[in-house]
């Protein structure tokens, strides 16, 4: 590869927007007209130009999207294109229901009233992706500025994969190929929606890539993990707090596994458990202290479609019975195509066999989406579980690497793929053997080997009370 490697990930992110231009609009979902207005509001809008403007997006969206699918019906493709008519009708509704709120009074909060006050409350905690918007719709109007925003998002998340790559030792290339499938599985046709998964999976690998920076002994990376968190919060404090109790289950894990076999926890294990630990408590604190909507708000809007109907007097014995019923047809769907499985096994043996600490962090990650799924049983909305993708995107290039035979044996190269610098050594002879790469007429050339807990435990250490080798340092 004659290119630096900055060249091809900026290439891969430029690549993948040029092929978002053939889907500009019809990406939308109902919570998108939340969203969007919310971004309005903050902008400067009143209600009803943010109610205006939005009903305008959502109904062209729908209208143009009605147009595609007639175009390619076999058997009504001839007739007249209906795409004009259920925008009007869209707009009508709309028009209608919107402004019979607005004169009853529900000019509260930031969100147009497209929906009963209990329900819009669940959006108004959700500032963070309405506040990333603003500047895109001020600047490129609703239309482009939508679009433009995914391409950001879904840009950075695919960067991020690249960085959290080359931190866990992976070769350029892979780690490309990493970058590559997040575009390509379905995280990046879920980040380009006006939705808030794509910014939730872009904050969530930052906080893997701090995590793993962290382990490699750079502990002011616990920073990074903070802030992304703190982030996420404003995003959507669900998943804040989802990823803090994963990570720091499997942080204890680690540090169990550690003790049993007779090794010191490590200084980078205590340093992420107190961060995760912290945010967790956090993320509950500031829900219990703000006017968040409460789990049982969040399950009698599962079981009455959005409080459209009353709510449910044995809601949690509801809840259950649809839980079992949603796992069962899932397993079902799943084994009937079971390419996500493949891949979600192949990820995780990857990134166990690779780094194992780095892989129980990866898999606490993707459990988030399990519990999003596992809160909202929905069938039809499979975005809920996109963080279980990170799986795959991460986890198969770490399986590759396991065949991958490097040229030179850095055992950690840079993170842009610079050539690291020689360590020091006071066999000189050796050095300069060492510098020069390996010898090309010896028929066996020794290979990193593969870090485990109880390495790591010894580096940490190390790290933290200032000792270890330079390339321990460096690594």
């Amino acid at each position: 590869m004659n290119a630096r490697p900055a060249a091809w990930v900026l290439f891969l992110a430029a690549l993948f927007g040029c092929l978002q231009l053939a889907n500009v609009t019809g990406r939308d979902t109902p919570d998108s007209r939340n969203y969007l207005s919310y971004a309005l509001s903050l902008g400067g809008a009143d209600k009803e130009e943010a109610a205006g403007r939005t009903i305008a997006y959502v109904c062209a969206s729908r209208g143009e999207t009605a147009s595609r699918n007639h175009s390619v019906d076999v058997r009504r493709f001839r007739a007249p294109d209906p795409g004009p008519e259920i925008r009007d009708e869209c707009r009508g509704y709309y028009d209608w229901s919107v402004g019979r709120r607005l004169e009853a009074g529900q000019t509260s909060g930031w969100t147009a009233p497209f929906m009963s006050e209990r329900f819009m409350r669940i959006f108004e905690v959700r500032p963070g992706y309405p506040l990333l918007l603003v500047p895109f719709v001020t600047v490129l109007g609703v239309t482009w500025g939508l679009w433009a925003a995914g391409v950001c998002v879904a840009a950075a998340g695919g960067v991020l994969v690249f960085l959290v790559l080359r931190t866990v030792g992976v070769p350029v290339g892979l780690a490309l190929t990493g970058q590559a499938l997040y575009y390509v599985l379905p995280t990046g046709a879920t980040a380009m929606r006006p939705m808030t998964e794509g910014t939730m999976m872009a904050l969530t690998l930052a906080v893997l890539w701090g995590c793993a920076l962290v382990l490699r002994g750079r502990a002011g990376a616990a920073g990074l993990v903070g802030v992304s968190l703190a982030l996420l919060f404003t995003v959507k404090h669900s998943q804040a707090l989802f990823l803090s109790v994963c990570l720091a289950g499997g942080l204890g894990v680690i540090g169990l596994y550690r003790r049993r076999a007779g090794r010191p926890v490590g200084a980078a294990v205590k340093t992420l458990l107190k961060v995760t630990v912290g945010a967790t408590v956090g993320v509950m604190l500031l829900t219990r202290l703000l006017p968040y909507p409460s789990e049982s708000d969040s399950l009698q809007d599962l079981l009455t479609d959005h409080f459209n109907r009353p709510d449910r007097e044995r809601a949690w014995w509801e809840f259950l019975h649809l839980e079992l019923n949603f796992w069962t047809e899932w397993l079902r769907r799943q084994l009937a195509e079971p390419l996500f499985l493949a891949l979600l096994v192949a990820g995780g043996w990857g990134s166990l066999r690779r780094w194992p600490a780095f892989g129980v962090l990866l898999a606490a990650a993707a459990g988030t989406g399990v519990l999003s799924i596992a809160a909202h049983p929905d069938i039809g909305i499979d975005r809920l579980m996109v963080m279980v993708w990170l799986v795959p995107v991460v986890g198969v290039p770490l399986l590759l690497a396991e065949f991958y035979r490097p040229r030179r044996p850095y055992p950690f190269p840079s993170l842009l793929g610079g050539r690291p610098p020689n360590p020091r050594s006071s066999n000189a002879g050796g050095a300069k053997e060492f510098a020069a790469g390996p010898n090309l007429n010896s028929p066996v050339q020794a290979q990193p080997a593969r870090p485990t807990f109880e390495d790591e435990a010894v580096q940490a250490d190390q790290r933290g009370s200032g000792g270890g080798s330079p390339q321990g340092r460096d690594g």
